[in-house]
């Protein structure tokens, strides 16, 4: 009997190390690629940040300069304040035109909203190159569409993205164009609460604003914390407008974070102090959503 016993547990553990044996087989690939893709660049990414690397020469370990150097650094102060312009101001009113759109959109009383939802994700289908090039041409202060269809009913548009103090406001127009994303996932969201609570909040005489302000929003908390998370990381990883559409400028205006690392990574050859400013852009991020869940969970509680 023992013996009997003894060669099933050695059975047993046979299959067992093969099946181990066959599961790191199947997932060795993606193991390889965390490591080769993401562990050793995010490693020597911050190894780099303490060194003097210019991409030609070796590595020369200088400690925490390349930090102290973004501090003093009145071209990254700016590109800072840019970026959270668009957090601070761009994020609330392109969350708030999209909740708006989408509540417009998931009411039952209005016809064609179907089309209408294709209308507004259509824009998000368009490659970058192509959209930055279309902004250009809308924005021109003196042939763009923008300025003369203000000029319809007597007011003379700005300078946009050709002036200091109207180019941020001019992406946040451009952030309210491709939002169709967001807005699917709002009404995802809007139609996934049970209509037996409008329905008692109609009994109540409960207005469409009042039904909107006192369930829609309160249920779709969730869904607008994943977009607003969403588009607060598009915001740090903004590059490839800005420079198309103004290379950083007017004035700074429009440096926005990435595209300062991307100019000091690639075009100063400053490999150390943009991975000082990647590393900084990481915690500036995680601060900000960090506090952004709390917030949220802190409402959800009361």
């Amino acid at each position: 009997m023992k013996t009997i016993l003894k060669n099933k547990s050695k059975k047993t553990m046979k299959s067992s190390t093969k099946e181990i044996v066959a599961a790191m087989i199947f997932i060795s690939p993606w193991v390889i690629g965390l490591i080769a893709f993401t562990l050793i660049p995010i490693s020597s990414s911050f190894y780099y940040s303490l060194t003097d690397y210019n991409v030609l020469d070796q590595p020369e370990f200088i400690g925490l300069k390349n930090y102290t150097k973004l501090l003093n650094d009145k071209v990254f102060r700016t590109a800072l304040y840019n970026t959270l312009y668009m957090v601070v101001l761009g994020v609330p009113v392109t969350t708030l035109v999209a909740i708006s759109v989408s509540v417009l959109l998931n009411n039952k009383n209005l016809r064609g909203t179907s089309g209408f939802s294709v209308i507004f994700f259509i824009p998000t289908l368009v490659p970058t190159v192509i959209a930055s090039l279309l902004w250009i041409w809308m924005l021109q202060p003196d042939t763009g569409i923008i300025n003369r269809i203000l000029g319809y009913v007597g007011i003379t548009g700005p300078g946009w993205i050709a002036s200091p103090t109207w180019a941020k406001p001019a992406f946040i127009l451009m952030m309210i164009w491709t939002c169709g994303n967001a807005i699917i996932i709002y009404l995802a969201g809007l139609q996934d609460i049970p209509m037996t609570l409008y329905e008692s909040a109609s009994i109540d005489g409960a207005s469409f604003f009042r039904k909107t302000v006192s369930i829609s929003i309160p249920l779709l908390r969730p869904v607008i914390l994943f977009n607003v998370v969403t588009l607060i990381i598009n915001v740090f990883q903004w590059f490839a407008e800005p420079l198309i559409i103004t290379e950083g400028g007017p004035n700074n205006a429009t440096n926005f974070y990435s595209l300062y690392l991307y100019q000091n990574a690639f075009q100063y050859f400053k490999m150390g102090y943009a991975s000082a400013m990647a590393w900084i852009l990481l915690l500036i991020a995680l601060i900000i959503i960090g506090v952004l869940f709390k917030i949220m969970k802190f409402s959800e509680s009361n």
